[in-house]
């Protein structure tokens, strides 16, 4: 089965109503028929955005749809990843890149996954194809 990387743009996006891309999230979601992967880095920035207390049941929700779901792989995090991750980010001082995608193109490079459900453009400087633009 072929996988695509969910990034934190994404899960947000699934989530929130007024998102400009809450529409296109919701129809890829009903439509998916790949492996989604993510990372422990990506959950902690999607539960930062849910921050408030009245956003906070949604963020248990989302995870917990998750973790219950055998189509959906989220990456631990492990100190090999996170030095990898603070390696790219260090390497390329010419890029915004936040060591959170740094990590994320870490893991797709590693599991050979060209996509990403994301709009966000680093995405793209990176080398992957973004799913939400």
């Amino acid at each position: 089965m072929k996988a695509w990387f969910a990034d934190s743009f994404y899960f947000l996006a699934l989530l929130t109503r007024e998102d400009e891309s809450h529409e296109r999230a919701v129809a890829i979601l009903k439509g998916l028929s790949n492996e989604i992967v993510t990372t422990v880095w990506v959950l902690t920035e999607v539960a930062d955005g849910l921050a408030p207390a009245r956003n906070r049941s949604r963020f248990g929700r989302l995870l917990e749809v998750l973790r219950d779901n055998s189509w959906v792989t989220i990456m631990p995090a492990d100190q090999a990843l996170f030095d990898g991750g603070v390696r790219l980010y260090l390497e390329r001082p010419d890029k915004d890149w936040s060591l959170t995608d740094c990590i994320s193109f870490v893991v797709m490079r590693e599991r050979g996954i060209s996509e990403a459900l994301t709009g966000d453009h680093h995405f793209e400087q990176a080398g992957f194809t973004v799913l939400l633009k």
